[in-house]
């Protein structure tokens, strides 16, 4: 089996990373500046302009409150892509890191934009705290200039980076085919990229302590202190029993375990919210590099790669967890430039066959039995979830036969004069309740796929198909009206409250933000497929044309705009302008000033 090299690997070249590196710890060591720029042209790379960020030695810059510090996206500059269309969440963030972004957004965006004229590669990169504000830096770069503009992917290149955001974060990148662009390099013993899975309050007696030794650390690299010893041994055992705790929790529902215990234990503990993305680095003490995408497999890496094989060993690992969060330099000089002993672990099956690199790969980050079967568990459970999408992807085929029937009866309706949504309604002829069957067919299949993405059993790359994503929309603009006349057909506003509010599947809200998000639509403004509601809501409430109050004008005049901007872009069917269709009817009572000569044109053409 030929053995990739790292630039095949990870699409980066080993020179630039090596720069990169080189700058990062520069920028940690200079903090009084916010952001450090530098050009550099390597022998097999184009220009690059290489941005770090400093770190920092102060708690209130790791953490916002004694627990884990997390604060919802939602808000903020990165509400509209860090989320999940299934669920409509936000991902979580530290609060700490995104104000220390925020605080630099403005001067980096100056210095961004010279770059990007220039047409030049860009890479973000930060040692230690100086790494999360370098990840979110390139997620605003991703969703400011990639996505709209076109411009040249970053890379992102971290160097014992803190943990940043939740399993939301790590789904909404596999989800834009982002999570490419980012690289986490990790000592085998470095704590801090461990420090996010414990909360302040059971590290707080010693967390100052230790950010003033890496602080008199990097002013000196030759800085050593036999006063640290014991903060460092307890420091680490704290880590490491939270990062065991999340780690057990987690491999636990990886292996499907039902044992209630696992529910009552999160009642007692708060869990770190924090999980990795992105391709991980792990710098074995014997030359290797491991790399590792799966962002369940790396959560269980980081913790059993710093497992003791016995009580003597602590103080040494505990001070050695400290003196490796400055060893980077030095490491990928000599190793990256040097031999390249690089493995990767990718997929995860290959772990249960006898591939002697990756046993040795793993053997070398002291990964026990117990552990590859915590690895191999979350390789199957990616596995189960493209499974489930092959179960999904096999029902494209009658969707699709399903929805050619439904716009037959669409048509058929058109050419009795009564357009399907009044048809539909109205349920005279057997055509009327063949299709209810159908529309029910198609729910049945709809409920299953948004079940499984709200459980994330379906691969974090699915929202991501343009395939799918045209299908639901076809599915939402063919099939809704159904459900809406179905809804008013049974009177269930009555009971129930308005369809918009109270009586709208969650499929046709999930399909319609999946559009929106995935065309940069404004919130709310693809609800073709469910005008209709809209119409029999103002039909109750301008009886005989009147308009009783500012508010209903105002919900007229913007139902009236969107129609026609539908109508104009073909998103809408032809039916509804039939004269004896429900939106006709309703209109031709509103005042004569209201009546648009372009929806006039339309009922006069069909």
């Amino acid at each position: 089996m030929a053995v990739e090299s790292f630039r095949e690997m990870l699409k980066i070249d080993e020179d630039l990373t090596v720069k990169a590196c080189s700058v990062a710890m520069k920028a940690h060591r200079s903090s009084d500046q916010l952001i450090q720029v530098e050009n550099f042209s390597g022998s097999s790379s184009s220009e690059a302009v290489i941005f770090s960020f400093p770190g920092s030695g102060s708690e209130k810059d790791w953490f916002s409150d004694a627990s884990f510090g997390a604060k919802s996206a939602k808000g903020s500059v990165f509400s509209e892509y860090l989320r999940s269309l299934g669920t409509d969440e936000a991902a979580f963030l530290n609060e700490a890191f995104l104000q220390k972004f925020e605080y630099i957004r403005k001067q980096l965006q100056d210095k961004v934009e010279e770059a990007v004229k220039g047409n030049k590669k860009i890479v973000f990169t930060g040692h230690s705290l100086g790494g999360p504000v370098a990840v979110l830096a390139t997620i605003w770069f991703l969703q400011e200039y990639v996505k709209p503009q076109n411009a040249k992917p970053p890379f992102c290149v971290t160097f014992g980076s803190p943990l940043v955001g939740n399993h939301i974060l790590s789904h909404a990148l596999e989800r834009e085919k982002w999570s490419g662009y980012f690289i986490h390099f990790v000592m085998r013993y470095d704590v801090v990229p461990r420090i996010l899975l414990a909360p302040l309050s059971s590290i707080q007696q010693q967390f100052n302590q230790i950010l003033n030794f890496f602080k008199l650390k990097s002013m000196s690299a030759g800085y050593e202190s036999s006063e640290i010893t014991n903060d460092a041994s307890n420091f680490f055992t704290s880590v490491m029993r939270n990062a065991s705790t999340i780690a057990s929790h987690v491999a636990c529902n990886l292996m499907g375990s039902t044992n209630l215990l696992l529910e009552t234990i999160t009642n007692f503990i708060q869990l770190s919210p924090y999980r990795p993305f992105g391709t991980y680095v792990f710098c074995t003490e014997n030359g290797k590099l491991v790399t590792l995408k799966n962002s369940n497999a790396v959560l269980q890496l980081l913790f059993y790669s710093c497992q003791l094989s016995n009580e003597t060993e602590l103080q040494t690992v505990a001070y050695k967890s400290l003196r490796d969060h400055f060893a980077y330099e030095s490491e990928l000089k000599e190793n990256l430039l040097g031999m390249q002993d690089v493995v990767s672990i990718d997929p995860l099956e290959k772990i249960g066959v006898a591939d002697e690199r990756i046993n040795q790969a793993l053997d070398d980050l002291g990964v026990s039995t117990a552990a590859r079967l915590c690895l191999l568990a979350s390789g199957e459970s990616e596995k189960q979830k493209r499974k489930n999408q092959d179960k999904i992807d096999s029902k494209k085929p009658e969707i699709d036969k399903i929805l050619k029937e439904l716009e037959s009866y669409r048509d058929a309706s058109k050419d009795h004069k009564v357009g399907y949504y009044d048809a539909f309604k109205l349920q005279k002829s057997q055509n009327d309740f063949k299709a209810n069957v159908k529309r029910l067919e198609l729910a049945g299949i709809w409920d299953e796929i948004i079940e499984m993405l709200k459980r994330y059993e379906l691969p974090d790359q699915f929202e991501g198909e343009k395939e799918w994503l045209e299908i639901g929309t076809r599915y939402r603009r063919i099939v809704e009206p159904l459900d809406i006349a179905n809804y008013y057909r049974h009177l269930k506003n009555d009971d129930t409250g308005p369809y918009k509010i109270k009586g709208r599947p969650r499929r046709y809200r999930y399909t319609q933000r999946w559009r929106e998000h995935e065309e940069r639509m404004e919130a709310g403004s693809s609800e073709e497929s469910c005008f209709l509601a809209e119409v029999e809501e103002l039909r109750t409430r301008t009886v005989n044309g009147i308009i009783p109050s500012s508010d209903i004008m105002t919900r007229v005049q913007k139902l009236l705009g969107q129609v026609e901007e539908w109508s104009h872009h073909n998103v809408i069917g032809k039916d509804v302008f039939l004269e004896e269709s429900t939106f006709v009817k309703w209109w031709k009572s509103l005042p004569p000033h209201l009546r648009s000569p372009y929806i006039n044109a339309q009922v006069l053409s069909v």
